[in-house]
């Protein structure tokens, strides 16, 4: 018998009992579905997690004042002053792989602007500053490399800052506000980032750190280098090139405390890649019991079919055809009712990703291999639970058959 003659007995057979064929379609339907939907949330959380990651800073180290310790008494973290602009140079010019590089100073003081005042922390910063950390401004400008060398008084706000000086919808450019009664220009508002690193980056103020340096601390050293590794794989080799650095240039002896603090953001990128797993693990879980319930479904219309046609099938065995017409009928059979339903299973799985993504603000990104992922299990689930009833029927013993009642 002829395939084309093969697939037209099928189709006829499944069209005899439209109602059960939907229904038996409706298992498939549901895991192709929840498998579509599932996965695309999964992506649509894993490029927010990326978003956050990239907020964060891209390949961004920090390096941190360390440790000082004075008569035996030892001072903490960020006591220190041994970081310098003479070390941010060098780590600019000296270290391999470094990409951007912003010096920083910061403190928490009261702002004022107009009636107005709020208690925030104002972070003194270079240029960099907005292409390590992927930071732009919402109106106005940050501030020039002449600002910071001339340590003009200058500031970019974030957000929040901006909000609560000015109000929601004034632009503060051009703005006069007092930090520590020092008079400040604003010439920029910065684009709301909300939280990074354990911290709100839309509640601060951004000034030239040489300003925040000379006329709000008087201090000459800096407190923090920021650095942006050229490439994600370079970040550990860019951190321990600066760490062999800074013992080098502040002169510090083996066995001896780093007066320094650096980190990285790999402990994020770990806890990023153990939540990716674990999505996937769970993904593959439900999607695995999704379409095993939709094969047993089939597997056993199937079989109630072979049991239905048992007199079809010896009167068709009578008169000439063989074993392997009949398996390959009922096989047509099931992965028919496997690829319709998983089709079905996408368009719906699709329309519910966009459903979730438009009313419940949630990321969702349905990626093509998930596509052709469910398509080819439900093709795959067809055959495997179609083969029983199938090779069943083409075993079926023809006197047998036609006797049966």
């Amino acid at each position: 018998m002829s395939p084309l003659m093969t697939f037209r007995i099928a189709f006829r057979a499944l069209g005899r009992n439209k109602m059960r064929t939907g229904l038996t379609m409706l298992g498939m339907i549901i895991g192709v579905a929840a498998v579509i939907t599932l996965v695309a949330m999964g992506n649509g959380a894993q490029a927010a997690i990326e978003d956050q990651i990239k907020g964060a800073g891209t390949n961004m180290i920090t390096v941190n004042a360390g440790n000082f310790t004075q008569g035996g008494v030892r001072q903490g973290a960020g006591a220190s002053s041994s970081l310098t602009e003479e070390d941010a140079e060098a780590i600019k010019n000296e270290v391999p792989g470094v990409q951007y590089l912003a010096v920083g100073v910061q403190m928490r003081s009261q702002v004022v602007a107009g009636n107005q005042n709020w208690f925030t922390r104002t972070q003194g910063t270079d240029v960099d500053l907005p292409l390590i950390r992927a930071w732009p401004t919402r109106t106005g400008s940050f501030f020039s490399p002449q600002d910071v060398s001339g340590a003009a008084k200058v500031a970019v706000l974030g957000s929040t800052v901006a909000e609560q000086l000015f109000g929601a919808d004034a632009d503060p450019v051009g703005q006069v506000i007092r930090i520590r009664n020092q008079p400040f220009k604003v010439i920029g508002v910065m684009a709301s980032k909300g939280q990074g690193m354990g911290e709100d980056m839309d509640d601060q103020i951004l000034a030239p750190y040489t300003t925040v340096q000379k006329k709000l601390l008087g201090i000459e050293h800096v407190q923090t280098i920021t650095v942006s590794a050229a490439t994600a794989e370079g970040t550990r080799e860019v951190a321990d090139a600066i760490a062999v650095l800074l013992r080098t240039r502040h002169q510090i002896v083996p066995g001896d405390d780093d007066d320094f603090i650096i980190r990285t953001l790999e402990e994020v990128a770990d806890i990023r890649t153990q939540a990716t797993g674990t999505m996937t693990t769970l993904l593959a879980g439900i999607a695995g019991v999704s379409l095993i319930v939709g094969g047993i479904g089939i597997m056993n219309i199937m079989l109630v079919s072979v049991t239905e046609r048992t007199r079809e099938i010896g009167l068709r065995m009578a008169i000439g055809a063989k074993s392997r017409d009949v398996m390959l009928q009922f096989l047509v059979e099931a992965v028919t009712l496997s690829l319709l339903g998983g089709g079905i299973g996408i368009a719906l799985g699709f329309g519910l990703a966009e459903g979730i993504q438009r009313w419940m603000s949630w990321p969702a990104k349905v990626p093509p291999g998930a596509v052709a992922m469910a398509f080819g299990f439900a093709a795959a689930t067809g055959v495997f639970f179609g083969f029983y009833p199938a090779q069943k029927a083409a075993r079926l013993d023809p006197i047998d058959a036609l006797r049966f009642e």
